[in-house]
C-alpha cells in the first residue's frame, strides 16, 4: 500500500474543509489553516489555484490517491465517450475501497483502502487485495467471515453518520453489497462541493 505522508485530519484542516462531513474534523473547531500564521493565510485564489484546490480536494477525499493515480484516472476518463468530469466521478466511485466506503463496511475511505488491502473482501466470490480495482454494476462485494467479526467494521454499519447511497445496495447482516449503476456527480453524497470540471480545466492547461 503506498506510503500517506498526510493523515486524513491534516488534509482537512489544510483544505480548511470537513471533507468527510465527520464530526471529529478539526475544522469543526478551527476554522484557519495550520500553523503559526494560519489565519491570515485566507487569500483570493488565481483560477489555477481554484483548479488546484478542487483537484486537492477530490484527490484528498478519496484516502489521499497520489498524483500518478489520480492523473490515471483523469486520463481514463478523457478517453471514454460523454463528459470527461461525470467520468472521473464514475470511476472513482467504482473503485473497490470507494464501494466497501459506501456500503458502510469501513467508517473512513482510509480503512476501507485497509481492509481491502488486507485481504477481507471477495469480488464476485473472488478475494480482491488491490483497492483501486474498477468494479462494474451487478458485481457482488462480500466481507470475509474474519471481516464480518471486526469491531471496526460492526461500528461502521451501525453508526447512523451517514447512509447507504442508492446505487449500492448493501445487506450488511449478510455482509454483502451489490454495485447496481454507475453514479453521476449528483448521485454521490459528498459532505462538501466537488468541482470535476474545474479539474479537468487543470489538466487541459
Amino acid at each position: 500500500m503506498t506510503k500517506r505522508v498526510s493523515t486524513k485530519h491534516k488534509i482537512d484542516r489544510r483544505l480548511g474543509e470537513n471533507l468527510w462531513g465527520r464530526s471529529k474534523s478539526p475544522v469543526n473547531k478551527r476554522q484557519t489553516g495550520p500553523g503559526q500564521h494560519g489565519a491570515r493565510r485566507k487569500t483570493k485564489l488565481s483560477d489555477y489555484g481554484t483548479q488546484l484546490f478542487a483537484k486537492q480536494k477530490l484527490k484528498g477525499y478519496y484516502a489521499n490517491l497520489t498524483e500518478r493515480q489520480f492523473r490515471k484516472v483523469y486520463a481514463e476518463a478523457d478517453r471514454r465517450k460523454g463528459d470527461t468530469g461525470e467520468n472521473m466521478i464514475g470511476l472513482l466511485e467504482s473503485r473497490l475501497d470507494a464501494l466497501v466506503y459506501r456500503a458502510k463496511f469501513a467508517p473512513t475511505m482510509f480503512a476501507a483502502r485497509q481492509i481491502v488491502s488486507h485481504g477481507h473482501v471477495k469480488v464476485n466470490g473472488r478475494r480482491v487485495t488491490v483497492s483501486s480495482y474498477l468494479c462494474k454494476p451487478n458485481d457482488v462485494i462480500e466481507l470475509t467471515a474474519k471481516a464480518k467479526d471486526m469491531a471496526l467494521v460492526i461500528a461502521s454499519t451501525q453508526s447512523s453518520e451517514r447512509d447507504v447511497p442508492d446505487y449500492v445496495e448493501a445487506d450488511h447482516h449478510k455482509g454483502t453489497a451489490r454495485y447496481t449503476r454507475i453514479p453521476k456527480l449528483s448521485d454521490v453524497p459528498y459532505p462538501v462541493q466537488m468541482n470535476p470540471n474545474l479539474i479537468v480545466e487543470f489538466y487541459s492547461r
